[in-house]
């Protein structure tokens, strides 16, 4: 089958442009149309890539040809003489600091290919050439290239690994599908499930790679084992761009796209694993589950994914809630981290979710069906009007996981869901029905667990997470802060305290306190974003202050009845367990 060929060059640094040659052998006769994707599967908004083209041109046999556009995202070619391939070169500006497009300067360059490909309507099953070539000047270091995209071997041209040079892909789903970064990087390897795995570190940093890597492959080799042995790729590749601040992730197919802060990198002669660090491990765990989970078992919404506009799915609690319980749980599992430092991450997240009201709003069905209109797209107002599929979705699954190992004696869990997945729709390539993992439930652990299931996840109540811990001598308690709370989220954690979100019922919402408004001063004392937790640290839940405060421009006052500091969950190891505690706990943490 004849290659649609693509040619990407960073031509302007300074200018942050790639400029695109696409050339399609044999063009529709009665006018080609291309188009760029609306959204990048992984990420579920909307975000008109198209509008980084700057110029698009056409020509057959060196001659121009007509390009109309007929929507934000599509063009349409004039006609071609038969024999004359269609020649597209466009400009693309690079400039979005994130996992989700492109971006480019004189310290590198890094693409997803739904910003930078254009698909050419008729011919997306054909097979596809990418010559990826290197700035012509202005660059800053040696340059090279990092990418899961198999080279074009026994072609002319074809790159060697982490070189310029003809890459290849069968399809355009596999060609957006393998995310570019090229640049001065760091470069390390190791390898878990017989195959190569490669760490590519973006920007200047301290790491530790080669901790970095024992620990990842730690974590990768746990996950290969837990969906039986097998790696569903030959390689992988885990493109890390290194900032002073930043978090960030996004799965593809052999590789993932991180943005992390240096801080959170390991460092030589660190000892233990800090919080920050297992932030990172939890960040590349949870996108190497999707290697899994949403990228091969995917909803059958997805397949195949329709990138022009939204495409909607009430599963996203499944698939990115599920990972999101596996990512930390896997950090235990595979020795990385200890069963303490889990169970306070774990109770971190208890917490996050049981203080917005949102979570009695919301189900997390609704939640992964509004994905794109709200998740994606938070105000002011989100944490009292959303519950996140993430967050309370990770809760859903280690109740599940609990009450499938309760019921069975530690027989049966959420593994063996999430292996039947694999094995039904993985390994299959069939998408996963909008009922399929509540079928997959009742099967294993029968009917009324997977009517449980149901309610947890299109209902709005709280988890019975006390009760369902208990079995795994896993306690858990809540208790209020030390410091009375307003209930407010700063936008700043410097200069002036302008409130970013009010939580519904807390003091300030009572008061009157809206998001937007800036604080000025507490009973007559100026109030600052660094001064305002040490003023309420002297102050009983019950007192009742002076707040006055701009809203606009208009100055304002309030009196203000301070609330009990923010609950929070603690969950802990319970001592001297009995034998059947030891064995569920054991079946859960491997401790």
């Amino acid at each position: 089958m004849t290659a649609i060929n693509y040619r990407i060059e960073p031509v302007d640094l300074a200018g942050h442009l790639f400029e695109v040659t696409m050339e399609i052998p044999e063009p529709l006769r009665d006018g080609q149309c291309v188009r760029l994707p609306a959204w990048i599967p992984g990420s579920y908004m909307i975000r008109d890539f198209a509008r980084n083209i700057v110029t698009l041109t056409a020509e057959a046999g060196g001659k121009p040809v007509a390009v109309e556009k007929l929507d934000k995202q599509t063009w349409r070619c004039g006609r071609v003489p038969v024999g004359e391939p269609l020649v597209l070169r466009y400009a693309v500006y690079a400039w979005d600091l994130s996992v989700r497009a492109a971006h480019l300067d004189q310290t590198h360059g890094f693409f997803n290919g739904t910003s930078v490909f254009l698909s050419a309507d008729g011919h997306e099953a054909q097979p596809c050439l990418v010559d990826i070539r290197p700035p012509r000047s202005g660059a800053i270091g040696v340059w090279r290239v990092a990418t899961a995209m198999r080279e074009a071997k026994g072609r002319a041209g074809a790159a060697k690994r982490h070189g310029f040079g003809l890459y290849r892909a069968d399809n355009y789903d596999e060609l957006i599908d393998h995310p570019v970064e090229m640049g001065a990087f760091t470069l390390a390897s190791f390898k878990a499930g017989g195959i190569p795995h490669e760490v590519v570190l973006t920007g200047r940093h301290d790491c530790d790679t080669e901790r970095l890597c024992a620990d990842l492959a730690r974590i990768c080799q746990w996950q290969i084992d837990l969906f039986g042995g097998t790696p569903p790729m030959d390689r992988y590749v885990f493109l890390t761009l290194v900032v002073g601040d930043g978090y960030g992730g996004l799965e593809h197919r052999a590789s993932t796209a991180l943005l992390t802060s240096r801080n959170e990198l390991p460092w030589a002669g660190m000892e233990g694993t800090p919080e920050a660090y297992q932030r990172f491990l939890g960040l590349c765990s949870h996108e190497y589950f999707h290697s899994w989970n949403v990228k091969r078992i995917k909803p059958a919404r997805f397949t195949p994914y329709e990138l022009a506009a939204e495409s909607y799915t009430r599963l996203l609690w499944a698939f990115e809630g599920f990972t999101s319980y596996y990512d930390d749980l896997c950090l235990v599992r595979s020795g990385v981290v200890t069963p303490e430092a889990y169970l306070k991450s774990l109770g971190e997240t208890i917490t996050r979710v049981e203080r917005g009201s949102g979570r009695l709003k919301q189900s997390v069905a609704d939640s992964s069906f509004d994905a794109w209109s709200k998740f994606y797209k938070q105000d002011e107002n989100a944490p009292n009007a959303i519950v996140s599929y993430y967050t309370k979705g990770s809760l859903i699954a280690l109740a599940l996981d609990l009450k499938l190992r309760e019921a069975s004696g530690g027989d049966f869990s959420l593994d063996d869901v999430m292996r039947t997945l694999w094995s039904r729709h993985g390994e299959t390539g069939l998408g996963v029905p909008e009922a399929g993992v509540f079928e997959i439930v009742a099967q294993i652990g029968g009917d009324a667990i997977a009517r449980w299931l149901k309610r947890a996840v299109n209902g709005t109540d709280d988890l019975p997470l006390a009760k369902l811990l208990k079995p795994v001598g896993v306690s858990l308690t809540t208790t209020a802060g030390p410091r009375p709370s307003l209930g407010v989220r700063l936008k700043s954690k410097t200069g002036k305290a302008i409130l970013a979100a009010v939580h519904e019922g807390s003091a300030a919402h009572l008061a009157g306190l809206s998001a937007g408004d800036t604080l000025v001063a507490i009973d007559g004392l100026r109030v600052t974003a660094e001064t305002l937790d040490g003023m309420l640290e002297r102050k009983a839940a019950g007192a009742t202050l002076q707040v006055h405060f701009f809203r606009r421009d208009e100055l304002m006052c309030v009196d203000l009845v301070l609330a009990a500091g923010e609950v929070a969950t603690q969950l802990s190891l319970v001592a001297r367990p009995d034998a059947k505690t030891r064995r569920l706990r054991g079946g859960w943490l491997g401790v």
